[in-house]
């Protein structure tokens, strides 16, 4: 228990390489709670204080902590291109409400190499029209690729935004066979 009656949450977290930049994991015994892109010294330190504020606690650096070892190697296995789904619990406590609740249809009905629209993931939760909000809530996403917002995109065919950045959307979308790899 904290000074406030809660119970601390043990926090476990590691800074893995990937094709698309370094990645700060972190998990709890609920399962993976957060994937941070470009997880340089600041931006992790940043993740880790909002880690500790939203969850109680001081996140420990543990790569070899069982809570993370398999999620590390099922990204591994994703970026090698030998894994197609995540098959790990999930640590939803960091994301509620609608957003939670279109984020759970993203990772369970958005398969690898496809691809769906904002409306149309809106839609698909009861809300139709609620296109904004369903951007609002791949903005919100603290797990990234292992949810996989990076396969939402624009009606119109435009690639839309993404919080790591477009060229790393675009290396998931080539990576997954949605678009062509880059030529340089």
């Amino acid at each position: 228990m904290d000074s406030h009656g809660r119970d601390e949450q043990r926090v476990v977290w590691a800074v893995v390489g990937s094709d698309i930049g370094p990645l700060m994991l972190a998990a709890t015994r609920d399962g993976l709670v957060n994937v941070v892109f470009h997880a340089s010294d600041a931006v992790r330190d940043r993740a880790l204080e909002r880690l500790a504020a939203r969850l109680g606690g001081e996140p420990v650096e543990d790569p070899e902590s069982p809570l993370l070892a398999e999620a590390i190697r099922q990204l591994r296995a994703y970026f090698a291109g030998e894994r197609h789904a995540f098959d790990l619990p999930l640590d939803w406590s960091l994301i509620s409400g609608f957003n939670r609740q279109v984020l759970r249809e993203l990772a369970s009905g958005v398969p690898f190499g496809t691809v769906v629209g904002y409306g149309d993931l809106a839609g698909r939760v009861g809300q139709p029209g609620g296109a904004q909000a369903v951007g609002a809530a791949m903005g919100a996403n603290p797990l990234p690729v292992v949810v996989p917002c990076h396969r939402v995109v624009e009606s119109d065919g435009g690639i839309g935004g993404f919080g790591g950045g477009l060229e790393t959307k675009r290396k998931l979308l080539a990576l997954e066979g949605v678009l062509p790899e880059p030529l340089f």
